[in-house]
């Protein structure tokens, strides 16, 4: 059985509006820092938020393909919520935590260089993992307008 293009309507807008984020992240900070850093299309973090961009591209479309009343809507929205409110929250102190981790494990080592020989503290780890309310509202915008011209479409 086939599936018919409007019922995946909300997961290619999704999908669409994650990818466009993560592309846009290079160009973003090339404006700002006037070099490419490519890197920058495949990392955590940074604006837009690509995970905002997805799910809010996800409940618009779930919204306008099955209707605002519908459950799976207000599952979709449920889902949105959580992870918009954990990539503004949890993960971005989770990040400065990892900032401030660094730091004390390199000011001990400097101190203390016998101390802490443990390869544990050799150990590289990413600070940027969430994000600002900024970038959270970048891809919820962002998010909004790929499933509007979607939903153009159909």
């Amino acid at each position: 059985m086939l599936v018919s293009w409007r019922v995946m309507v909300p997961f290619w807008s999704a999908l669409t509006a994650a990818v466009i984020a993560q592309l846009l992240k290079p160009a973003i900070a090339y404006l700002h820092t006037k070099k490419w850093n490519w890197s920058l299309a495949r990392a955590a973090g940074g604006f837009p938020s690509s995970h905002s961009a997805l799910v809010s591209a996800l409940a618009l479309s779930v919204g306008m393909v099955e209707q605002f009343r519908s459950s799976i809507f207000a599952v979709t929205l449920a889902l949105a919520v959580i992870v918009i409110y954990d990539a503004a929250n949890v993960r971005y102190y989770s990040g400065q935590n990892i900032k401030v981790t660094q730091k004390l494990v390199h000011d001990l080592q400097e101190l203390y260089p016998d101390l802490l020989d443990d390869p544990l503290y050799d150990t590289k780890l990413k600070p940027v993992l969430g994000h600002r309310w900024f970038e959270v509202f970048g891809g919820i915008l962002l998010g909004i307008v790929v499933a509007l011209i979607f939903h153009i479409r159909v």
